[in-house]
């Protein structure tokens, strides 16, 4: 069973990517696109490769055929980021004395997210809370597993983990 407790400081944390908003954020996402931006479900916006109609009806990605496809006991942790986005949703995964050292910059924001966060003026952090902001599933993996990892997921590395009391620090 993968429940975290073998998660440790200097472990990687590898983010596997999302293919949209999948169950995270609506309400803030139809707040900002249709009553702030005016959108149209048909509207196009650029960065964006499909209809917003079409973005917002995207399937949620299915991590579970790749997940188990990976060799037993490689991975020690994983985080679905869902509602709560990195913020909440990774700390379930961790050891009372360990937090996750997350580099935002370390992957490009999808252009949905960013058309999101600019034209609805909403602040950073919360746009971590809320919203996958393409990272859609974390793994936690040994140091020494990473590139293995990274190779078999397709992810990247996106973090760390360190000393500290069961949180997420975005940097």
């Amino acid at each position: 069973m993968i429940d975290g407790s073998r998660i440790k400081p200097g472990d990687v944390i590898i983010g596997l990517p999302s293919n949209g908003l999948h169950t995270n954020g609506y309400s803030l996402a139809r707040k900002v696109l249709f009553e702030t931006m005016k959108l149209k479900l048909s509207s196009k916006l650029p960065g964006v490769p499909k209809s917003l109609g079409e973005e917002l009806l995207r399937v949620h990605r299915n991590y579970q055929p790749l997940l188990a496809s990976l060799p037993e006991k490689l991975v020690k942790g994983i985080a679905h980021i869902t509602g709560g986005g990195l913020v909440d949703n990774f700390p379930r995964v961790l050891p009372e004395n360990c937090d996750a050292l997350i580099e935002t910059k370390r992957w490009k924001v999808p252009a949905l997210f960013q058309h999101i966060q600019e034209n609805g003026g909403v602040d950073p952090a919360e746009m971590y809370q809320v919203f996958n902001m393409g990272i859609g599933m974390t793994l936690v993996v040994a140091e020494a597993d990473a590139r293995e990892t990274v190779r078999l997921t397709r992810g990247r590395p996106i973090g760390r983990i360190v000393k500290g009391s069961k949180k997420v620090q975005l940097v």
